[in-house]
């Protein structure tokens, strides 16, 4: 029998055992996810980085430390009242004196896997709704996160016993046997491709899956907001993490009359950010098959009669750092690699426009984005895009913050993710949310027992009756 299996089993057994645990036991282990960034923050910033070959370490700080003890925080100020039995209406023609409740009890035995781009960010954010809906979970690491899965695998049983949380690494073939396991539920964050495997896998079980998966998140610059502050925050989302963000601003729709000013604007914000490529606070792309991808995608484009504006001095890339600098691109053709591929990466193409029916009609075209990005203040442009164009969360005037907010739920649609986590969503996805009907003392359904009289003739076409 595998470790996985063995572990699974243990899990479950420990399940059975004490299938739902108390406030005081939920809350316990949410400290002790919090202990452990906070006590190990040094650790987990290097591990990360080393990962990566350079993380900026504020990124790290903001994006995998806070992300997590601001999720423990808001979880534990709710956690009671979601916790609580709901009551629900009795519909006093059928039943007399029964009641309804929906009580929130534990699937079990949570099953994750985690992509490399925010590695604790990920994992302890969906492990704060797992363990706040008092479940049990083994989490499987990503191949490019081999420094933090040996933080986590050897760090974690301090805090955590077996039974109750296990991490693995992926040393090839553990993937594909982890998702097959009969968990109870599995979350997923990653490509779509790999995405449509697990569920694959889980379907051979029965086990429903939170797929939370990439997309070409597109933002919308409309002709009434401030072409600069677009330009700070749109970028500030895009190149964060050198782009590797499965929602950040994939590319950008700009009026025609402004493609210049923002291409200036770019330039200006950019190079104040980043003297070069070399800057610490600039991160490198995570392997080298990524870095290979991004730069023959804008030599394709290139090639295809597109233009290329680096925006900080210097190189526009280093093979043995990763590093590519950050770039928009104007004419990218609509087939090639940059328009049709998620670019996970430090590259915006600039699509232009002259009208919102076009944008509407451009972003329905593709597969349904993970966001959707306007930038106005013109309530009818916004509530416009909102309507007709269908994403899995939206951010106004900004990208990506719409994901911070613990009490909102974060999630895709159709090929961008199916299912919700972050906050009460997050609790509801792991915990099975469970009917449950007391019949009162005296029920008027004993009088419709066979065989049928009057009475149950009377007192159907009463309730029945428009």
């Amino acid at each position: 029998m595998s470790d996985l299996q063995q572990t699974l089993d243990l899990q479950r057994a420990a399940y059975l055992a004490h299938p739902v645990p108390s406030f005081e036991e939920r809350k316990a282990d949410l400290l002790k996810l919090k202990a452990f960034v906070t006590e190990n923050r040094e650790a987990i910033v290097q591990a990360i980085n080393a990962d990566y070959g350079n993380r900026s370490r504020h990124e790290s700080l903001f994006a995998e430390i806070f992300s997590v003890v601001d999720g423990v925080t808001h979880t534990l100020k709710h956690l009671k009242s979601w916790m609580k039995p709901q009551r629900r209406h009795i519909d006093i023609k059928n039943f007399f004196g029964a009641s309804n409740r929906l009580i929130p009890q534990p699937l079990g035995v949570v099953g994750a896997i985690i992509p490399w781009n925010f590695p604790i960010w990920t994992a302890f954010n969906g492990l704060i709704c797992t363990f706040a809906a008092g479940n049990r979970s083994m989490v499987k690491m990503s191949e490019n996160s081999r420094h933090i899965a040996a933080l986590l695998i050897e760090k974690i049983p301090a805090y955590f016993p077996r039974e109750k949380l296990a991490f693995f690494d992926e040393t090839g073939g553990v993937g594909i046997e982890f998702s097959k396991l009969k968990f109870d539920h599995i979350i997923f964050t990653g490509s779509g491709q790999t995405g449509r495997s697990v569920m694959a896998a889980a379907a051979a079980n029965l086990c429903p899956v939170t797929l939370e998966l990439g997309g070409k998140a597109p933002a919308v610059l409309c002709d009434d907001f401030s072409v600069h502050k677009a330009a700070e925050r749109i970028l500030f989302a895009k190149f964060f993490n050198a782009g590797q963000v499965c929602l950040t601003v994939d590319h950008l729709f700009v009026p025609k009359s402004k493609v210049q000013e923002f291409t200036a604007a770019a330039k200006e914000v950019v190079s104040k950010r980043y003297q070069s490529i070399d800057s610490p606070d600039y991160t490198s792309v995570i392997d080298d098959r990524s870095f290979q991808r991004i730069v023959g995608a804008l030599q394709e484009a290139q090639a295809a009669g597109a233009t290329l504006v680096q925006l900080v001095p210097g190189k526009p890339w280093d093979e043995a750092t990763r590093k590519i600098a950050p770039h928009i691109v104007l004419n990218a053709p609509a087939n090639c690699a940059l328009r049709t591929r998620e670019i996970f990466g430090p590259v915006l193409p600039i699509v232009e426009y002259d009208s919102l029916d076009t944008v509407i009609d451009t972003i329905n075209s593709a597969p349904r984005p993970l966001a959707l990005y306007p930038f106005t203040n013109n309530k009818a442009h916004s509530d416009r895009l909102i309507t007709y164009v269908m994403s899995g969360g939206v951010c106004i005037n900004d990208a990506i913050f719409h994901a911070a907010q613990h009490d909102m739920p974060f999630g895709g649609v159709g090929e961008s993710g199916m299912g919700h986590y972050h906050g009460y969503e997050g609790f509801q996805t792991f915990s099975k949310m469970r009917p449950v009907f007391h019949q009162a003392p005296f029920s008027a359904i004993q009088f419709m027992w066979p065989p049928y009289g009057k009475f149950a003739t009377t007192y159907l076409n009463f309730i029945t009756k428009k």
